[in-house]
């Protein structure tokens, strides 16, 4: 049975990031891909140039929508923007014995916030909800207050101190490391383990967080283990990455080819 997988994002009109890249990368892995929007966003490859947050009963009009009807398998949860967005999507998903992605989507690839640095604070609330959350180098260096970390050293400390602020996995993603690898540090109660892959050079970076969070949770959607479950979604944002060769989309960071695999 195909699983249903429920992202929660705001949206990006040029397709690479949010829940635009969300639905192709879980149609991509081989889940039923469905959304509830947080914000708006008018964006391209360059940049963010206006964002329109929903108002909180509206996300939860269409999340009771969605859980009163269908039974969902894993949700990942993207941008959320606002304080009582994090705690109107907290109290929903709280109790819901599922499989949880946070992706804490702070800062788009243009640099451009997408996270006001009040909300930074009512994000923990979300952690123990949250299966495994997914933060880049930058994104974990703001969470913690902390310079970002520029080795494998720093990332396994700063790994640890996430996982103990209440996050039942971290998945550390190293994509900002100086050198010529992409490792990704995956940390759990057991211990941790790296997920290794080299750097693909190319400007196709707009939305990986996304397309790589959405991956994971429609692994988990399948079943899988996390660690498997991380192995495979690192294994298709290298594909997707790669696969943007082909693509010819806007003059800023490029997006990443989805469904590379039925062009290969």
């Amino acid at each position: 049975m195909i699983p249903n997988v429920l992202s929660i994002a705001g949206s990006d009109p040029s397709g690479g990031a949010g829940i635009q890249a969300d639905l192709k990368a879980i149609s991509a892995n081989g889940g039923y891909a469905m959304a509830v929007l947080t914000a708006l966003t008018a964006q391209n490859t360059q940049g963010v140039r206006a964002a329109r947050l929903i108002e909180p009963d509206f996300i939860r009009a269409q999340l009771d929508a969605i859980f009163e009807d269908i039974e969902v398998q894993a949700v990942k949860i993207g941008m959320l923007g606002s304080a009582p967005i994090i705690r109107c999507v907290a109290e929903v998903l709280s109790g819901r014995n599922l499989p949880v992605v946070l992706d804490p989507v702070m800062v788009a690839k243009s640099g451009d916030r997408l996270l006001a640095a009040e909300a930074v604070a009512a994000l923990p609330e979300l952690l123990p909800l949250a299966s495994v959350i997914t933060p880049n180098l930058p994104e974990a260096a703001d969470l913690l207050g902390a310079p970002e970390a520029t080795s494998r050293a720093g990332m396994q400390d700063q790994a640890h101190v996430l996982r103990a602020l209440g996050a039942r996995a971290v998945l550390l993603k190293g994509g900002h490391l100086p050198g010529g690898d992409s490792p990704d540090l995956l940390v759990t109660e057991t211990g941790e383990s790296w997920i290794e892959a080299p750097r693909i050079a190319g400007d196709a970076a707009h939305g990986t967080g996304c397309t790589l969070s959405s991956a994971l949770a429609t692994q988990l959607a399948q079943g899988l283990p996390l660690p498997e479950a991380c192995a495979r979604a690192k294994h298709y944002i290298s594909g997707a990455i790669a696969g943007a060769r082909h693509l010819s989309v806007g003059k800023g960071h490029g997006p990443t080819d989805h469904f590379f695999a039925q062009r290969t």
